[in-house]
């Protein structure tokens, strides 16, 4: 039986673009021996698993996606659509899979929004459990057209880091990634909270750098990054991934409070 509750579905062409991106340089992609990747929760129809194979071919040329969905009109609208290396079934967190093989990398985006937040750590269990060794889920969430993003990397050890991913042209501050914090982390921006600490430091550091808007957002975005690194964040990543409006720290640096 398919785990998990039906969403509301919503998807887009280039939404997942930022952490499409991350997933293509992850060394547990770049590595397997076999390259099968999940796009579970994938929505109302095939975009988003299409183009996260295209954009991981570039990477993998055998790679091979899976989109997963509860809903089974979803899964059979989707494979109309299938081509090549992409195909549809239906399920859940059980992330169902042909006999013997394990995922490298699931991708769940914008699924457990409408879960309670105590719900969450049993369905990252469940679904780092349908995972190659090495392999990892990235669980998180953002905004319609994909400006605004967050997520968690998992792995069988548990969560390793959060990255924020952000369009900088325009952006006025980081925090707006409040908004679209994964499930795990969402509610604990108080005062009190690491995370409400993270996005106060990083909002300060955008602002200290404002004049370096003048050359280019990117110039102060990196500025940003550094800033927040000599300020103690355990900051992940090189500044070529800064560059694109990532900023990595340790998941132990924001963590919810015991």
């Amino acid at each position: 039986m398919a785990e998990g509750r039906v969403t509301r579905g919503t998807t887009g062409t280039n939404r997942l673009r930022r952490v499409d991106r991350w997933i293509s340089a992850l060394p547990a992609l770049r590595r397997a021996t076999d390259p099968l990747v999940v796009d579970l929760g994938y929505g109302a129809s095939a975009t988003t698993p299409l183009e996260l194979h295209a954009r991981l071919s570039r990477t993998r040329a055998d790679v091979e996606v899976i989109g997963i969905e509860i809903e089974p009109e979803r899964v059979r609208v989707a494979s109309l659509s299938a081509v090549p290396g992409v195909s549809f079934r239906r399920g859940g967190f059980e992330v169902p899979l042909p006999t013997g093989r394990r995922a490298t990398v699931i991708r769940a985006f914008n699924v457990l929004r409408q879960y309670n937040e105590d719900e969450v750590p049993a369905a990252w269990d469940r679904m780092v459990s349908r995972l190659q060794p090495g392999g990892v889920l990235i669980e998180g969430t953002c905004n319609e057209i994909g400006r605004v993003s967050s997520w968690v990397d998992v792995t069988a050890a548990g969560p390793q880091s959060l990255t924020v991913s952000l369009r900088l042209t325009d952006l006025d501050k980081p925090s707006i990634v409040a908004e679209r914090l994964p499930k795990a982390l969402i509610h604990h921006n108080v005062p009190g909270e690491a995370i409400h600490s993270f996005l106060t430091a990083l909002d300060h550091q955008w602002a200290v750098h404002a004049a370096l808007a003048t050359y280019a957002p990117s110039q102060r975005w990196v500025a940003a990054v550094e800033g927040m690194r000599a300020a103690g964040w355990p900051v992940r990543g090189p500044v070529r991934r800064w560059k694109l409006g990532e900023l990595t720290v340790d998941w132990a640096a924001v963590a919810p409070a015991a």
